[in-house]
């Protein structure tokens, strides 16, 4: 699908996104299609648990049966799942799905009727293989349809509107399947299955929304199809971790949903037995969590301007561990098992808020957590095997929720330790992964420190993004005012950047770090050291053969007065080497800043007059590495930034 052409600079708001039909349909097929899978899981497990099932004192083992029947395909059928993606046509392989879900739901409906127990098992593990097929084409389909600064967006609305889905489905299948007492008050032949009538009508509703997506070609129509689970199973996992932010990215989303089953699988335990709340209490906090999840996600676009910001992950766990630690220490002892249960609302009345307010604010550092490590994935996978990383990315995920229901009996069970003790070992755990991915992958947090960095003092507005060549090396020049030049341009560039700073910069406090970690590149005056300078010019000619972005201050010092000086002719050495396109950039309004010369004083010597300035990072078009020259370039900058220091 060719997508319309964009306007320079006029990123549009994520709710855009539905008023298009590259992506409203593809929208409400995953919202429908979430929510008909749990109403009717949820509605099974009512059939389960208050229905015949109850009464034979088996209703605890078919519930737990039902979730592995859900998950088990996960297991069995990702990796085909993820091969027929890359080898098919998505629009169509989307179509098919919605339309046996049809078929599945006219079954299914037939067996809440009847109160089949084994035939609805049987449905609900055939669903789970339709869930398992759609999962790769669903995050495949979207890099297709979407312009990369619109992808993490389109994430946040497919993940927010996941979770919403969810969490009605979820309420829907419990109000709607009628419980045995219910049923034996209503003679047979006006007995009414309302989740019945539900599921069919959702199901119709998807399948139509699903004919409107737009074709997706296949990305990899000669790929051979390895029909053996086990071998496909190793050669998708195999082809994630050829890249290891991805395969890292993949053990981050993995984390979170442990982390999530863990919690929501106790919360209605955790509402009767510790707060003392009825079944009212549970449905709160579980909206809670959904819709603080959905406005986590949905705050990523604004957060990361339009791009994918990683440096929203750290923020994430660090919350998520925060508010995981001060649910324990909202209420850490028992509720009195003698005592009356509260509703919702006298639960709230009585403080209830702050236990409320922690579920939604986990569920919304956990949408800073996943969004942006789904966004990088999209962004950062081969477009030809794209769907099999996402593929893998469901069995990590399935296999992370039956690891959490193995650590919640351990700890409860075996180890008699209490729910809100379970919260506490969530939160250790979270601190203790979420260390160790940021020293494997120290990315993250140099991204989160630059972020947070350049937020509290800037107000940034970027012009001409676009011009930076979305793919291959480039070269980047621009004026060099601060010593926050480096984490303004990291900050605003979608790109990883490879910077080139004086060796000297790697002394400053933090600034330091963050280089280091950023992989910059140190250079030196040949006058100083000629060997650290020849070894420079080695790194940066690396980083492009590696088709890296690369960004050179060709003054080759701060400016001390705000004008700009002379562009030094090793700009010309580097593409001698190596002709590769260079984009010129200016940054405007950072003179007289704290980590500026201003007044004829060092940098970060006076307080800076005020936090939240604007400053402008203005792009322009490529210029050919074979036709640029120091002084040329020199002019383009000097021309971009103006008059404005």
């Amino acid at each position: 699908m060719e997508l319309p052409e964009q306007v320079p600079g006029a990123e549009a708001s994520q709710f855009k996104l539905l008023s298009t039909r590259r992506f409203l349909p593809f929208f409400l097929t995953q919202f429908f299609g979430a929510f008909n899978d749990n109403l009717f899981r949820n509605a099974l497990v009512v059939s389960i648990t208050f229905g015949a099932a109850a009464s034979a004192g088996n209703a605890g083992m078919l519930s737990n049966l039902a979730q592995g029947l859900f998950i088990l395909p996960f297991f069995l059928f990702s990796a085909l799942a993820g091969q027929l993606a890359d080898k098919y046509e998505k629009s169509m392989l989307i179509r098919q799905t919605r339309l046996a879900e049809v078929v599945l739901m006219f079954c299914g409906a037939a067996a809440l009727y009847a109160q089949n127990i084994s035939f609805l098992l049987c449905i609900l593990f055939l669903m789970g293989v339709l869930a398992t097929i759609f999962g790769p084409l669903k995050y495949s389909l979207m890099p297709q349809h979407l312009r990369p600064s619109e992808l993490v967006g389109g994430n946040a609305l497919v993940d927010s509107g996941t979770f919403i889905a969810i969490l009605i489905g979820t309420i829907a299948g419990g109000l709607l399947e009628p419980t045995a007492q219910v049923s034996a008050s209503i003679s047979e032949a006006g007995k009414t299955n309302f989740a019945a009538v539900a599921i069919i009508f959702v199901a119709v509703i998807t399948y139509l929304c699903s004919r409107f997506i737009p074709r997706a070609a296949a990305t990899d129509p000669a790929l051979k199809i390895n029909f053996n689970p086990v071998t496909a199973t190793i050669e998708v996992v195999r082809i994630a971790g050829q890249t290891r932010a991805i395969l890292l990215s993949l053990l981050g989303i993995s984390w979170f949903w442990l982390v999530g089953a863990l919690i929501l699988a106790q919360l209605p335990a955790y509402a009767r037995d510790v707060l003392g709340g009825d079944k009212t209490v549970y449905t709160l906090l579980l909206a809670a969590f959904s819709i603080g999840t959905a406005l986590g996600s949905l705050a990523c676009e604004r957060l990361s301007g339009h791009k994918v910001e990683i440096g929203l992950v750290p923020l994430g766990s660090i919350g998520m561990t925060i508010c995981l630690l001060d649910l324990y220490f909202e209420h850490p002892g028992a509720h009195a098992t003698s005592a009356v249960l509260t509703s919702w609302t006298q639960f709230f009345v009585a403080g209830g808020w702050d236990v409320a307010l922690d579920c939604a604010l986990i569920g919304a550092f956990g949408g800073l957590f996943i969004v942006p490590l789904y966004s990088l994935i999209l962004q950062r996978s081969a477009e030809s095997h794209r769907a099999r990383i996402i593929a893998c990315n469901n069995i990590l995920n399935a296999g992370f929720m039956v690891l959490a229901a193995l650590l919640a009996i351990v700890w409860l069970e075996v180890l008699k330790f209490s729910i809100p003790q379970l919260f506490i070992l969530a939160a250790v755990l979270n601190a203790i992964v979420a260390t160790y991915i940021y020293s494997l992958v120290p990315e993250f947090l140099m991204r989160f420190l630059s972020w947070v960095l350049v937020n509290i003092m800037y107000r940034i507005k970027v012009h001409g993004l676009e011009n930076i060549p979305e793919q291959g090396p480039a070269l980047i020049v621009s004026n060099h005012v601060s010593f926050m030049d480096a984490l303004v341009i990291g900050g605003s560039v979608r790109r990883p950047v490879r910077f080139v700073m004086d060796h000297n910069i790697f002394k400053v406090p933090v600034l330091g770090f963050i280089f280091r970690t950023a992989r910059a590149i140190p250079i030196a005056p040949a006058r100083e050291d000629m060997s650290a300078l020849q070894k420079a010019f080695d790194q940066i000619d690396a980083e492009f053969a590696a088709g890296e972005v690369v960004c050179i201050f060709p003054e080759g010092k701060l400016t001390r007065s705000g004008e700009m000086s002379e562009f030094k002719k090793g700009v010309e050495k580097i593409l001698e080497r190596r002709p590769v396109p260079v984009v010129p950039m200016a940054l405007r309004g950072l003179w007289g800043s704290f980590f500026s010369h201003r007044d004829g004083k060092p940098a970060m010597t006076q307080m800076p007059k005020r936090f939240r300035s604007r400053i402008d990072v203005v792009v322009t078009a490529p210029v050919p590495g074979d036709d640029a020259s120091a002084t040329g370039l020199q002019k383009i900058v000097a021309g971009l930034r103006g008059e404005w220091q």
